[in-house]
Parts: structure tokens; C-alpha cells; sequence
């Protein structure tokens, strides 16, 4: 008995190969956007009821800090220390939040570890 081999193992197959290498170029010419579109905007996030504010780029760099003055404290350093802390971590997981929900359109949901 001979093995059949079938028509099309070799039609085409250069064809979608071709189409699947075209198709990871757009894929990554739309993650370069996004990432340079990211990189551009500002994310603000506030602590301690709007007492501190800080704003940073896409790149994760501080723009501005606003610190109100009822929060400066002498004696509670450590309070206003918190707060920094926890407005800054704050708006960086909004600018990961937001690359991951719209890579997340770029690539149908597939998670590309590394990209950003």
C-alpha cells in the first residue's frame, strides 16, 4: 500500500507563510505606534483624598507633584512620605493598566511578554 500524499502540502504554503509574515509586520508596525502614542500621553493620580497629586509620562517619569499644604506636616514626615509613594505607584499602574488593555487590542488578547 502507498502512501498518498496530499495535493496541496506544497500549494500555497509559501502563499501563507508570505500573508502570516505581512500580517506580523502590521501587528508590530501597530505596537511601535501604541508604544510611541503610550510614551507620549501623561497619567495623573491622586492620595490622601486629592492631598497629593503626581502626574508622569507614559515613560514612568515625574511630571509634577502637588503636594496641598494641610498635608505638609513637620512632625508626620512619614504620612506625607506614604502618600507620594502611593499617588506615584498609583499612576504608573494606570499607565500599565491602560498599555495592557490596548495592546491587548492590538494582539486579540495574546499576551507578548517584553513589549512593554
Amino acid at each position: 500500500m502507498k502512501a498518498r500524499i496530499p495535493k496541496n502540502i506544497n500549494g500555497g504554503g509559501a502563499q501563507n507563510m508570505n500573508q502570516m509574515i505581512k500580517q506580523a509586520q502590521k501587528m508590530q508596525d501597530q505596537i511601535t505606534e501604541l508604544q510611541e502614542d503610550i510614551e507620549g500621553r501623561e497619567f495623573s493620580a491622586t492620595a490622601g483624598g486629592g492631598a497629593v497629586e503626581v502626574t508622569i509620562t507614559g515613560k514612568k517619569t515625574i511630571k509634577s507633584l502637588t503636594l496641598k499644604p494641610e498635608v505638609v506636616d513637620p512632625e508626620d514626615i512619614d504620612m506625607l512620605q506614604d502618600l507620594i509613594i502611593s499617588a506615584v505607584n498609583e499612576a504608573i499602574n494606570n499607565v500599565e493598566t491602560t498599555t495592557e488593555a490596548e495592546m491587548s487590542k492590538i494582539t486579540g488578547g495574546v499576551s507578548l511578554p517584553g513589549l512593554f
